[in-house]
């Protein structure tokens, strides 16, 4: 094993130690709050956070593993199994975000109706259709032989050996991608765009009504005029920056991973290894950095894992002071006798 291998081992490790520990975060978060649990994007969340971390224990361990060895790492129908699970949780992420952005936009667009609109039923059914979806590529591929162990990406995913099925098997790639990567993309867009518009929209007029009320008071000392600016700016900033970051983190992980996938697809185009099992890194990064776009970060989760935090040094306070109060007594039993 080279050192390029040997870094793409150590991305692989560090990818999975941080996926699994955010990911579980996630999951003790929304088991400790009902606050959270009643509401209905807390089931694109959970149906993510699960397909992240299954995508973990299984994906990653194995892809690891045909890294280090240079070859498949389990027999054919542990390989098999993995890569319909590969192919399987990958739509089912994409997907996932496709339904949050949706979520996010019906709570932007439709505010006083979005209870109406965006019920626990409603979610469930996004949910069930998001998981139709994602079977049906990998439930195909299965049925025609197409899952296996692909040695360009050094993992269990979507390969054909047969040059005969060479053509068949370049459109079921591409209307796999279509369907999976670029639907999730343009609708991601479409939402978060329409987001920013409404966004913005109401900063401008929240932005009128504060220039009036600074107008008519002309005895504000110009400090406070300036603050007030100030914060209407980073208003509009804060809302461009987290819809870059949830358009970016899906580009940045996912675009490498499906063009290679696709130019593979042309014979005329040599693609290194090591380009094949980084853009499989990259992909696998989405399940790692997703608590921290979509969860943790909010107040909601915060506050929760404070709550969690503080409820485990509390036990472990009340454990501590429990020994500290019986070895006092142990101590002071003989003296008295």
């Amino acid at each position: 094993m080279n050192s390029w291998d040997a870094g793409l081992a150590g991305l692989l490790v560090g990818t999975m130690g941080v996926s699994l520990l955010s990911n579980a975060l996630v999951l003790l978060c929304l088991l400790h709050s009902a606050d959270i649990r009643r509401q209905a994007p807390a089931l694109f969340t959970l149906n993510l956070t699960c397909g992240n971390l299954l995508c973990t224990v299984l994906n990653m361990p194995l892809t690891l593993a045909g890294v280090v060895a240079q070859r498949q790492p389990a027999g054919d129908r542990l390989c098999r199994l993995a890569a319909f699970l590969d192919t399987f949780l990958a739509t089912n992420s994409m997907l996932s975000m496709a339904a949050l952005s949706i979520d996010r936009w019906v709570a932007v667009v439709f505010p006083l109706s979005y209870r109406a609109k965006m019920r626990l039923r409603d979610a469930a059914l996004m949910v069930a259709y998001t998981w139709l979806h994602a079977l049906a590529f990998p439930a195909a591929a299965l049925a025609l032989s197409w899952l296996g162990f692909h040695q360009l990406y050094a993992s269990c995913t979507l390969c054909s050996r047969r040059p005969d099925e060479r053509l068949r098997f370049a459109v079921f790639t591409g209307a796999f991608h279509a369907l999976s990567f670029l639907l999730s993309f343009v609708v991601l867009c479409c939402t978060y765009l329409k987001v920013l518009k409404v966004a913005r929209f109401h900063c401008k007029r929240i932005d009128v009504i504060t220039m009036q009320t600074l107008v008519l008071l002309v005895d504000i000392h110009p400090s406070v005029r300036e603050r007030c600016l100030e914060e209407q700016r980073r208003r509009r900033q804060r809302a461009t920056k987290k819809i870059s970051t949830f358009i970016g983190t899906f580009l940045v992980c996912f675009a490498p991973y499906v063009i290679t996938r696709l130019v593979e697809l042309s014979s005329s185009v040599p693609i290194g290894s090591h380009w094949g099992v980084l853009s499989k890194c990259l992909a696998y990064s989405k399940a790692a950095s997703d608590p921290f776009v979509y969860s943790l970060l909010r107040y909601q989760y915060r506050k929760s894992c404070k709550e969690i935090l503080n409820r485990l040094l509390h036990r472990r306070s009340l454990h501590s002071s429990g020994l500290v109060g019986d070895s006092h007594s142990q101590n002071i039993l003989p003296v008295s006798e």
